[in-house]
C-alpha cells in the first residue's frame, strides 16, 4: 500500500510513477477522498470543541439560576454530540474507502525497471549452461516412456478434474527428492531458516501480501472464509504482520516447502498438456524481511540462491528482469528465471524473485525499531521461488531424457534416491 502523505506532497510524481504501471491520474481520486476525509475529521474536532465549551458553561448557567440559558446550552451540547458522532462516522467510512482504493493500486516500479507492456519487453540479464544437442528429437515430459507409468492425468481428472496429476513410483520419488534437495541447499548453504506453515489462512493475511482484494479469483476461498495459499509467500511474509521488531532482528530469511493452490482463472487454454500449469502444486518458497537499506542487495542474493539450484542440477537457464507491464502487482522489481525445456524448445519460468520494498509491510503494519532509537520504520519484504518443484521435475526429465525413454538424473539427486541414477524406461529407478 502507498503512503498517503507522499501522494499529498508530490501527486505529479506519484502519477508519473503510476503511469509506468498502466494506471492513469491515480492521485486525483485518492486526494479527493483524502480531502473529504480530512474535512470530516476537522469538522468533528470543531464540533467537539464547541461541545466541550458548552458543557463547561452548562454548570455555570445552572449555578446562577439562568434556566433559559441552561436549557439552551444543554440542547447545544446534545446537538454537538450528535454532530461529532456523525462527522466521525463519515470520516471512518471515508477512511475505509480510501484504504480500499489504495489497496487496489500496484506498487511503484524502481527507476531501473525497463518500461514495456508485456513479456516481449522484458530484458535478459544472463544465461547459464548450454542446451543439450540431442541426436534424436526430444519430447515433452509426459510423452517419455519412463514417465508415463508414474504420471497419471486420467485418474487425477476422475478424482479432482482437469489440471491435477497423480504421481507414483520413480517419478514421485524424483519429485520428492527435488524438494528435499532444494530445502537442504537453502538451509545448509544459503543460510535460510526452514519453516513449516499452514496452507489455510485468514483473509487479512491475503490482504497483507496483496492477493486480496484485487486477485481473489486467482485463489480458492473455503466456505468458512479461509483461503488456500497460492504460495508460502503469504504465510512467511505475514510472520511480521502487526509486529514492531528490533533492528537487530533483521534480516530474517525463511524457506518453506508447501502445497500451493491456484485457480488459474486467467489462463484458460494455456499449458493444458502435462503438469506445467496445475491447480495444486508444490513449491519451495524463499522470503526475506530486511532493513530498507539492504533490500536491493538481498534481491540479488535471493536471485543467486534460486539460480544456484538450477546450476547444481545442471539445467540451462536464463535470468530476465521484467518490464513494468509484466511485473506483479506487489513488486518494485522482479527477476524471472527461466529453465530450458528441450521438449518445447524454449525457456519457461521456474522462479520469480521480487523485491516489494515497504509495499506489503504497510498493508500488514510490519515495522522495526531503529537501533539508534528513532521512530519505528516499515521493513522491506522480498519473495521468490526456490524453486517450483513440479516445473523443476519437468526440466530434469526433459533435459535428461534418452532415446529409449529413460532419463539420466542429476548427480546431486543420487543420494536422495539411495544411489539410483536413472529413471528407467519402465518407470522404475535404476
Amino acid at each position: 500500500m502507498h503512503d498517503i502523505r507522499a501522494i499529498r506532497e508530490n501527486p505529479a510524481q506519484f502519477d508519473a510513477a503510476m503511469a509506468r504501471r498502466g494506471v492513469s491520474n491515480a492521485s486525483s481520486e485518492v486526494l479527493a477522498l483524502d480531502e473529504d476525509r480530512r474535512a470530516r475529521i476537522q469538522a468533528a474536532e470543531t464540533a467537539q470543541a464547541d461541545q466541550n465549551k458548552a458543557s463547561k458553561e452548562v454548570g455555570a448557567a445552572k449555578a446562577r439560576g439562568d434556566e433559559a440559558e441552561f436549557e439552551r446550552l444543554r440542547a447545544l451540547v446534545s446537538e454537538k454530540k450528535a454532530e461529532v458522532a456523525a462527522m466521525q462516522s463519515e470520516a471512518k467510512a471515508l477512511d475505509q474507502k480510501l484504504t480500499d482504493l489504495l489497496m487496489t493500486l500496484p506498487n511503484l516500479a524502481l527507476e531501473d525497471v525497463p518500461e514495456g507492456e508485456d513479456e516481449d519487453d522484458n530484458v535478459e540479464l544472463k544465461r547459464w549452461g548450454t542446451p543439450r544437442d540431442f541426436d534424436f528429437p526430444p519430447v515433452e515430459h509426459y510423452d517419455l516412456a519412463g514417465v508415463k507409468p508414474g504420471m497419471d492425468f486420467e485418474t487425477a481428472a476422475k478424482l479432482s478434474g482437469s489440471r491435477f496429476v497423480v504421481l507414483s513410483g520413480g517419478v514421485a520419488r524424483i519429485h520428492r527428492a527435488l524438494a528435499q534437495f532444494m530445502i537442504d541447499t537453502h538451509v545448509e548453504e544459503n543460510g535460510l531458516s526452514e519453516t513449516w506453515t499452514p496452507v489455510l489462512v485468514r483473509p487479512e493475511m491475503m490482504y497483507g501480501t496483496g492477493q486480496l482484494p484485487k486477485f481473489g479469483e486467482d485463489s480458492y476461498e473455503t466456505t468458512n472464509g479461509w483461503w488456500l495459499v497460492p504460495t508460502a509467500e503469504v504465510t512467511l511474509t505475514n510472520i511480521v504482520n502487526g509486529l514492531v521488531v528490533d533492528e537487530g532482528y533483521l534480516p530474517r530469511r525463511y524457506v518453506a516447502h508447501t502445497q500451493c493452490f491456484r485457480s488459474e482463472a486467467g489462463s484458460a487454454g494455456k499449458d493444458t498438456a502435462g503438469m506445467l500449469r496445475q491447480h495444486q502444486f508444490e513449491k519451495v518458497e524463499m522470503v526475506s524481511v530486511t532493513h530498507p537499506d539492504k533490500s536491493l542487495e538481498e534481491h540479488d542474493r535471493m536471485t543467486a540462491c534460486a539460480e544456484g539450484i538450477l546450476e547444481r542440477l545442471g539445467l540451462p537457464y536464463r535470468t530476465i528482469v521484467l518490464c513494468t507491464g509484466d511485473m506483479g502487482f506487489g513488486a518494485r522489481k522482479t527477476h524471472d528465471i527461466e529453465v530450458w525445456l528441450p521438449g518445447q524448445g524454449t525457456y519457461r519460468e521456474i522462479s520469480s524473485v521480487s523485491v516489494c520494498g515497504d509495499f506489503q509491510a504497510r498493508r500488514m503494519n510490519g515495522r522495526f525499531k531503529p537501533a539508534d532509537g528513532g521512530k519505528p520504520q516499515f521493513v522491506h519484504t522480498l519473495n521468490g521461488s526456490g524453486l517450483a518443484v513440479g516445473r523443476c521435475l519437468i526440466a530434469v526429465l526433459e533435459n535428461g531424457q534418452q532415446a529409449d525413454g529413460s532419463v539420466n538424473l542429476p548427480e546431486v539427486l543420487h543420494p536422495y534416491l539411495r544411489g539410483k541414477t536413472r529413471l528407467l524406461a519402465d518407470g522404475s529407478l535404476g
